[in-house]
């Protein structure tokens, strides 16, 4: 609870995966990929109830295993490729209404700290503002992008006259890295996404716990960080 208002944490780990199979429950630096979120989320000092949302029996079977709770089994409809990513979050709030805040933490962000989720929480609050998602800062300016044309040339993003050469003169830029997404409960039925352009608060977070866990390398470089991590 923060500020007399409770938050509901959930994990959504649905059984299926084209990038690493079965990657939720799949053991990495010694436990279940799903198990490093569960941990930082139930060391959260605001987080009043935590639930992993999945349609797959196996991942309700590792989930309570490592201390998590699974109220329901969420539909199969809701645990597709092309489902939207506050899916999980709304279905979980028509079945668990009382609660003023909801927070979202993908088990693909293992590095991600309860310091991470209690932070994002915080800053959302103290700023009242609706929604916050936590950020990185992006290694890569789009300003230094470019487009590839049919004929395989490459091709400007931005117009010459507004671009930027030198490195120094370029404006920060942030990317979604994906670990925390919170937002008031009643916004989120509206809206029903976690961002809003003028509503929406960053939580910049730093880059070696912003790793998203999407391909093997991913997997492969996160076993080494959490490994390292626990040495």
């Amino acid at each position: 609870m923060i500020d007399g208002k409770k938050v509901l944490g959930i994990i959504p780990a649905r059984g299926g995966s084209k990038g690493v199979p079965r990657k939720n429950i799949r053991p990495i630096a010694g436990k279940p990929l799903i198990a490093w979120t569960i941990e930082a989320a139930k060391n959260s000092v605001y987080i009043d109830r935590l639930i992993v949302s999945t349609e797959d029996l196996e991942t309700v079977r590792v989930a309570q295993e490592w201390g998590a709770e699974v109220p329901f089994v969420r539909p199969r409809e809701l645990a597709q490729d092309d489902t939207p990513g506050a899916a999980p979050a709304l279905h979980a709030l028509s079945v668990l209404s009382d609660y003023e805040y909801v927070v979202l933490l993908q088990p693909t962000s293992p590095l991600r700290t309860a310091e991470d989720i209690d932070g994002c929480i915080a800053a959302c609050i103290e700023a009242d503002a609706p929604s916050c998602l936590t950020v990185v800062e992006a290694d890569q300016h789009p300003q230094w992008m470019y487009g590839i044309n049919d004929s395989s040339y490459l091709t400007s993003l931005i117009p010459d006259k507004e671009r930027v050469i030198r490195r120094q003169d370029l404006p920060k830029v942030y990317a979604v890295n994906g670990a925390v997404y919170i937002a008031e409960a009643g916004w989120l039925r509206q809206t029903k996404d976690f961002f809003k352009e003028g509503d929406t608060l960053a939580h910049i977070m730093e880059p070696d716990r912003s790793w998203d866990i999407d391909t093997p390398l991913d997997f492969s470089i996160c076993d080494f960080l959490l490994r390292r991590k626990r040495i």
